[in-house]
């Protein structure tokens, strides 16, 4: 299909190949992650019924318990095989959003595990099960960056260097399992969402920056990054789910702010004072450092690394216009309401003891 010609929607009960026996269930991996669960929350406000995967009883805190109880939930993981092909059975829609983030030289298995490994299992089994639609959730990292000031578009040839996050590796690899898989027959689409932001477990992946800011955090750089809210990539990955695209891939992206520009907002959000030193490329080096060494004595996991720092040092905008053309109805939550509404969440959490400081 040509991408500027808006999608044709397709019903659930009636996908593209109608594989006879199976029903109009959605099946959701990761469920209970940040992202998982919006999605999740997005399939059952238009009504469509959701078979989600969990590695644990434990439910996500940030989503209302009256949606999580109209979700049939299976407990596995992306490597369990037996279990993912079970978990399809009566689906005729994958949403595959488990992964893990990370920037942390200890999570490199575990991430080369469940984002390359769990990738592979999840397109096979999407395969033999004959599932007519496939939305994998990417990121922008596997586009790849560079030092340099520039604009990303779905174009962009992977280019590694040695700034190369490992996350940004394992998401690349990733997604060429999913190409792979589009070759085999899979009908479906890439989508890459940049930096998401919102109301979550901020323990983990990128909610960890309004803990940051929470605390005081007073680093702050000139580095330029893509950002979005975490509703508008649920909304996108459903939209993309019912439409008849496929093989091609989507930047999710609401605007390219500075570091500073988020911090500051954030700060502001929460009521506390707003970061006040600058991180240059060699300040920033040795600030990754301080903080791996105070965590050495203190334990928990450190604010900065080798790998957030350049991150955050890298001026990398990304290109929203494709995904604008073929949804010409879709728009993006303004960052700045997206902030204040989160940060007002996160203190209502910690209020009610939902989340620790």
């Amino acid at each position: 299909m040509n991408t500027n010609e808006q999608p044709t929607p397709l019903s659930p009960a009636g996908s593209a190949n109608q594989n006879s026996g199976q029903s109009s269930k959605v099946l959701v991996t990761g469920g209970t992650g940040f992202l998982g669960a919006y999605i999740i929350e997005n399939l059952v406000s238009r009504n469509i019924e959701v078979r989600a995967i969990r590695r644990s009883s434990s439910l996500p805190f940030f989503i209302s318990a009256s949606v999580l109880q109209k979700v049939e939930w299976v407990e596995s993981d992306v490597l369990d095989v037996v279990g993912l092909d079970e978990a399809m059975q009566g689906c005729y829609a994958v949403i595959h959003a488990a992964a893990i983030v990370s920037f942390h030289a200890a999570d490199s298995q575990a991430m080369e595990q469940v984002n390359i490994e769990g990738t592979r299992n999840v397109v096979n089994a999407a395969i033999e099960n004959n599932i007519d639609r496939f939305v994998h959730i990417s990121s922008v990292a596997a586009l790849g960056r560079t030092t340099s000031d520039e604009m990303i578009s779905e174009t962009k040839s992977w280019e590694e260097n040695k700034n190369t996050t490992q996350y940004a590796r394992t998401k690349h690899h990733a997604e060429l399992e999913v190409w792979r898989g589009f070759s085999e027959g899979l009908n479906g689409v890439i989508l890459n969402p940049s930096t998401i932001l919102g109301f979550g477990n901020w323990h983990t992946s990128s909610c960890a920056l309004f803990k940051n800011a929470y605390k005081g955090f007073p680093w702050y750089s000139e580095g330029i990054n893509g950002f979005v809210g975490v509703e508008d990539v649920a909304r996108a990955a459903v939209d993309m789910l019912l439409s008849d695209i496929t093989e091609k891939r989507f930047i999710i992206n609401s605007d390219n702010w500075t570091f500073r520009k988020l911090l500051e907002h954030m700060a502001k959000g929460f009521g506390k004072k707003t970061p006040h030193l600058k991180a240059t490329p060699m300040l920033g080096e040795l600030a990754w450092r301080l903080e791996g060494l105070k965590h050495l004595f203190t334990g928990g996991t450190p604010l900065l690394t080798r790998e957030s720092t350049w991150v955050a040092q890298a001026k990398t905008s990304f290109n929203n216009g494709a995904l604008l053309q073929v949804l010409p109805s879709f728009q993006y939550n303004p960052l700045e309401s997206i902030i204040k509404k989160s940060c007002e969440k996160y203190q209502e959490a910690v209020s009610k003891g939902e989340i620790s400081a």
